[in-house]
């Protein structure tokens, strides 16, 4: 049985590794300043977007979900013909409409794969199932990591399913956001009102930089900072601490809206790095990609890792 790991562009992985594993990228389409761009992680076009500026705030940025009627076509042309069991795994509903539009996908394409895939030369039944993945960025990267794990195993279906189901509920994220004024202004334009204005506004006159946590795409301020290297510091030392006492998978996803420069220069990594590779965990260290950058903003940080039940105090 041949399985197909799909994820959408708001899912952080470095190249390598998506490439590797053969993972398969749905499509985002990004709209700035009027022009449009289709995000597949082209790790080019994703740093020419870094280096122009393009997702600095003063441009109008936003996002699009493929539509159902597109991602049925990607589906009967690139997943069909290449596997016997698709498994799809979707940004966070609550966030985005991807998971709704593959859901509406997949259906037509269970009750119309038959003649393609018979006129690709594949035999057998066809099965697919889109997962909600309950998280954003680097913390739908670690449920594909884990995931490829899974596959690894040689797992039935409905075992395979039934793993990556259960597993996402134990995914804890953090993010730090660079410029809260950009996320309020995106949400404002949205009609979310989730972040007040004047959050946005103690964020760039105090210079306070949050540190948000919590499980999936649920998260609260668990600290305010004064400086995005001392909160980029606080997590990478909760990430240090967590790996020594024990994960879930081994592994810590981690994506940063920076250059490739300013990563390497972040406090705390090199520790992270150390004490991963100490303990047999590796760590998926990426460039945040247009579609998260666009969502969160540039500069930003998330790291996710999956734990037993804990606060983000607890390993301070």
């Amino acid at each position: 049985m041949r399985v197909g790991l799909i994820v959408d562009s708001a899912c952080d992985l470095p190249y390598e590794f998506s490439r590797k594993h053969g993972l398969f990228i749905l499509p985002v389409t990004a709209v700035i300043d009027g022009q449009t761009y289709v995000d597949e992680h082209d790790p080019v076009l994703t740093q020419e977007f870094y280096q122009s500026g393009l997702l600095q705030r003063g441009h109008h940025a936003e996002t699009q979900a493929f539509t159902a009627e597109q991602i049925h076509d990607l589906f009967m042309e690139k997943i069909v013909t290449q596997y016997d069991l698709a498994i799809c795994e979707s940004v966070t509903r609550t966030r985005s409409l991807i998971f709704q539009n593959a859901t509406e996908a997949m259906n037509s394409v269970m009750a119309h794969y038959h003649e393609p895939r018979k006129a690709a030369g594949r035999e057998g039944r066809f099965s697919m199932r889109v997962i909600d993945s309950k998280q954003i960025f680097a913390g739908q990267g670690l449920l594909a990591a884990h995931t490829v794990r899974l596959i690894g195993q040689n797992l039935s279906k409905n075992a395979l399913r039934h793993q990556v189901d259960s597993f996402t509920d134990k995914i804890y994220t953090c993010v730090i956001p660079r410029d809260l004024h950009y996320i309020r202004e995106r949400a404002r334009r949205r009609g979310d009102k989730s972040v007040s204005a004047l959050v946005a506004f103690l964020g760039k006159a105090l210079n306070i930089t949050p540190i948000i946590f919590g499980q999936g795409a649920i998260g609260e301020p668990v600290a305010k900072t004064r400086d995005f290297n001392v909160a980029v510091e606080k997590v990478m030392n909760y990430a240090a601490a967590r790996v020594e006492a024990g994960l879930l998978t081994p592994y810590v996803s981690l994506s940063c809206g920076l250059s490739w420069t300013e990563i390497e220069a972040l406090p705390g990594l090199n520790n992270l790095r150390d004490v991963c590779e100490r303990h047999g965990v590796e760590l998926l260290l990426s460039q945040m990609g247009i579609t998260s950058s666009i969502y969160v903003g540039p500069g930003s940080l998330c790291l996710s890792l999956a734990a037993d039940p804990h606060h983000f105090k607890d390993f301070q």
